[in-house]
């Protein structure tokens, strides 16, 4: 597929996020092909700084080796299941890891998929501790003005 055929695909098919469809008209999509570490790079060879880390979750660069080769390992036993009613190895060694960075004093994790869902998942949290000790009337919640904390009605 050459770059300009999958533009034209994305342009009728994909609604980018943060974007106003008409702005591709003249500030035009990059047609990536391959990340490494820092690096993106587009169909005609040029590389790019991925200065937000994909959208601020790929802190380790792409395709990192270490990464991959852990998440090829674990697809060749169990890809994913759902926490609700069930466990396994990974989820509890990694719930204990993340406990012992804060000396015991989080005792349990919660996972979510995204920042948006752990911003919403963490309001919900607060506001059920809040109610089971009998604080009813707490409804609002501190955040910083003007910042980013994903794209969802709680966030």
């Amino acid at each position: 597929m050459t770059s300009s055929s999958l533009l034209d695909r994305s342009r009728r098919a994909v609604w980018h996020p943060c974007t106003q469809m008409k702005s591709h008209e003249t500030l035009p999509l990059v047609p990536l092909v391959r990340g490494e570490g820092i690096w993106l790079e587009d169909a005609d060879g040029r590389r790019f700084i991925d200065g937000i880390s994909a959208w601020w979750v790929n802190l380790f660069g792409h395709c990192n080796p270490r990464i991959n080769d852990a998440i090829g390992e674990q697809l060749e036993t169990l890809e994913h299941a759902m926490l609700a009613g069930f466990t396994h190895r990974p989820v509890v060694e990694l719930s204990e890891r993340l406990s012992a960075l804060t000396g015991g004093a989080l005792g349990h994790a919660f996972y979510a998929s995204d920042g948006a869902s752990a911003t919403e998942i963490a309001l919900k949290m607060s506001m059920h501790a809040w109610r089971n000790q009998g604080e009813t009337g707490k409804s609002r919640f501190v955040s910083l003005a003007g910042s980013y904390h994903g794209e969802t009605v709680g966030a």
